[in-house]
């Protein structure tokens, strides 16, 4: 599987830390507000923050 990254849009870090999301990840990762989780993961050479769809259904 080929592993490449899609620019979706640049947010603000909010003051109480929350990151505004895309309304394109609803679409595009079959995410449902208020529902669907996310995996947090720091790669921390690179500064990068990467948030993946928790698909355990144990968590949900």
């Amino acid at each position: 599987m080929e592993n490449r990254m899609v620019y979706l849009d640049t947010y603000v870090l909010q003051q109480d830390m929350r990151i505004r999301l895309p309304k394109s990840i609803l679409a595009n990762l079959g995410a449902e507000k208020g529902v669907s989780k996310f995996d947090v993961y720091l790669g921390a050479g690179s500064k990068e923050l990467i948030l993946r769809l928790n698909n355990d259904p144990e968590d949900k």
